[in-house]
Order: C-alpha cells, then sequence, then structure tokens
C-alpha cells in the first residue's frame, strides 16, 4: 500500500459554502494514481468545516448558510468573544459539520456521486486562507 499527503493552502473566502471538488482534484494531479483505495481531508482550523453536498445547484448553498446562521450566531450568552462576535458561531458550526472527510477513490478518481460536491464551510466573516492535509493511500 502507497500513502502519500500534502497540505494544500485555499485562498480566503467569504462567509458561506463554497465547492472545493476541483481544488482537491487540481491537489490529487500531484499524486501517484491509486487505483482502490481512500481519500482523506483534514482541515486544520476550527472555525472553517468541510462536509459533501449538492454540487450543482447554488441555492443549497445559501440554504446551508442560512439555517446555520439562523441557528448560532449572534447569540446574547457567548463568552467566547475575544477574536469577535463571528467566533464562538464559527467554532460552533465547525464542530456541528466536522472537520475531515473520507472518500473512497476508485480507477484513481474520487468516488462522488452525481450530484456531489466537497464544501468548505467558512464560517468567519473574515477567515483568511484555510489549510487542508491531504491523505491518499491505497
Amino acid at each position: 500500500m502507497a500513502i502519500y499527503q500534502e497540505t494544500i493552502t485555499l485562498s480566503a473566502k467569504t462567509k458561506g459554502f463554497h465547492l472545493i471538488t476541483s481544488e482537491i482534484e487540481k491537489a490529487l494531479l500531484s499524486i501517484p494514481s491509486i487505483e482502490t483505495g481512500l481519500l482523506h481531508l483534514f482541515i486544520q482550523h476550527t472555525s472553517a468545516s468541510l462536509s459533501i453536498n449538492e454540487n450543482a445547484d447554488p441555492t443549497v448553498r445559501e440554504d446551508m448558510e442560512n439555517f446555520f446562521t439562523e441557528l448560532a450566531d449572534d447569540k446574547p450568552y457567548y463568552i467566547h468573544t475575544y477574536e469577535g462576535a463571528d467566533d464562538m458561531p464559527a467554532h460552533i458550526k465547525a464542530s456541528m459539520l466536522g472537520n475531515s472527510l473520507t472518500i473512497p477513490i476508485t480507477n484513481g478518481r474520487m468516488n462522488l456521486g452525481t450530484w456531489q460536491g466537497i464544501y468548505l464551510g467558512e464560517h468567519r466573516d473574515y477567515g483568511g486562507n484555510r489549510r487542508i492535509v491531504v491523505t491518499y493511500y491505497g
């Protein structure tokens, strides 16, 4: 079994949910092909998340952002506000959605469903660049 790993840096994105599937695919081009295996993605941040969801209709990403904004933003009882009012909501959203994904590799490609894409959940108003550790093995 071969194991490859690299860290990619995503450019800063606005608050919301962003399809990053193509950015992950580009990173995989530098890794020798594995016919059957697993891809593991891990985001090295506590205020952003990774998830898999609808990749075709951008209103899904808007609805996701609206739901999580209503659920977690602007709560008067937050104590952790050292980095701003968006900090604690970002931590909650990241914990709910998660910091890693595991995706099967088949014939050297991610084996996502037809309508599935990889989302970066940017939960800060100004989150900056985001690092993802990409581990590919099989």
